[in-house]
């Protein structure tokens, strides 16, 4: 999709209609960072899963397959992936980083951030009680692969939204020093480019519940060439084995091609299906031009409100304005008919080009007129 000029106008006429029954909701949302807002299409690709099974019963595995691939080959797209099957389908991205820690030998020394969101912090905090690794966790801007195996970070922090911008540098002194490095992406692909390959990292995990608006379920793990062809994790099943469908059971026992090793067992599909329009729709319209506009919106909002942070390069899709009754400020802005949401002390707004000027301007005020509240008393 291309148009000389991204403005709401055109929007109006060329997106929107895409998005009608999320745009029936009678509200104002800029928590696009955080439950994304789905294409009317997702419910006609979800019926259709169904709809196959009805009506092939095991003939539904066709459709159900070929889905997941096209899902893992434009994912690979999405994120600068060399193969489609360096795209590991997962249910959620913890789920991806335990196939890692698993794969790792011994006792690994894993280096992480104070800044991870909280189900990688907790994973990684449950493996080191239960004696699994041992875990050094540090402030993002301090991140060192000094005496590490694995580095756990990610490209975009959650609760502020800045950039990791010494994130190259920082692969680069792990690899001298014999460290692998996973990367958390969810708040990076499908909102600033992305080229895995490019950034030379040996394992990422993302979702499309956020930004490519494709709910819960849907994520990936990334695992680049050379390793996913030679490394193995004992989270596994009966989908990474050789043939499949053949029941053959040699030993010692044989895998897959490639990233089908990393394959469990039988899949969950719907996943896919409920992700593929949204994925579709943010290759369609170009993550850079996305990027732009969100850079617009942003800009108007921090214009709007003195003190919110976020709105430069240096930073994802959303701002951020550091209170410490962020969450009751979340809170009373839902009374009042918009969806924002806050982590600590970190109020986070996220609009989309979903979102018009005029809410943004609302929303803006009504911001305002809490702050200047919670001032008065």
């Amino acid at each position: 999709m291309s148009a000389p000029i991204w403005d709401e106008d055109w929007l109006r006429s060329n997106v929107w209609p895409r998005f009608s029954r999320a745009l029936a909701r009678q509200e104002i949302y800029l928590a696009n960072h955080s439950l994304g807002r789905p294409p009317d299409r997702m419910a006609e690709d979800v019926r259709a899963a169904i709809d196959a099974w009805y009506r092939g019963m095991n003939g539904a595995w066709d459709l159900w397959l070929e889905t997941r691939d096209r899902w893992r080959a434009l994912t690979a797209k999405l994120v600068g992936a060399p193969r489609a099957d360096c795209i590991i389908p997962k249910t959620s991205a913890g789920q991806g980083l335990r196939a890692v820690l698993n794969a790792l030998p011994g006792k690994p020394r894993v280096a992480t951030s104070d800044g991870e969101f909280d189900s990688i912090d907790f994973i990684l905090r449950v493996y080191r009680e239960q004696g699994r690794i041992e875990l050094k966790i540090m402030p993002w801007q301090e991140m060192s692969a000094e005496g590490a195996e694995l580095v756990v970070l990610s490209t975009v922090m959650f609760r502020t939204g800045e950039v990791v911008k010494h994130l190259p540098k920082l692969i680069h002194d792990a690899h001298a020093k014999r460290a692998l490095v996973l990367l958390d992406v969810y708040h990076h692909a499908g909102v600033i480019p992305l080229d895995l390959a490019a950034l030379e990292a040996d394992f990422a995990i993302g979702g499309s519940y956020k930004y490519l608006r494709g709910g819960p379920g849907a994520c990936w793990l990334y695992v680049r060439p050379g390793l996913i062809d030679s490394m193995r994790t004992p989270d596994t099943g009966w989908f990474a084995k050789k043939d499949v469908f053949s029941y053959l059971r040699p030993e010692p026992p044989e895998f897959g091609q490639g990233g089908d090793a990393w394959l469990e067992s039988t899949p969950p599909v719907l996943g896919c299906f409920q992700a593929l329009a949204g994925l579709e729709f943010t290759l369609e319209m170009g993550v850079e031009r996305l990027r732009a506009y969100s850079m617009m919106q942003k800009q108007v909002l921090a214009e709007l409100v003195p003190g919110l942070e976020g709105a430069d390069k240096h930073c994802g899709a959303f701002v951020t304005l550091r209170h410490r009754g962020a969450v009751v400020l979340a809170g009373k802005m839902k009374e009042r008919g918009m969806q924002v949401d806050a982590r600590g002390d970190y109020l986070r707004l996220c609009p989309d080009i979903l979102n018009t000027r005029a809410e943004l301007e609302r929303a803006a005020a009504t911001l305002r007129d809490l702050l200047a509240a919670n001032t008065a008393r």
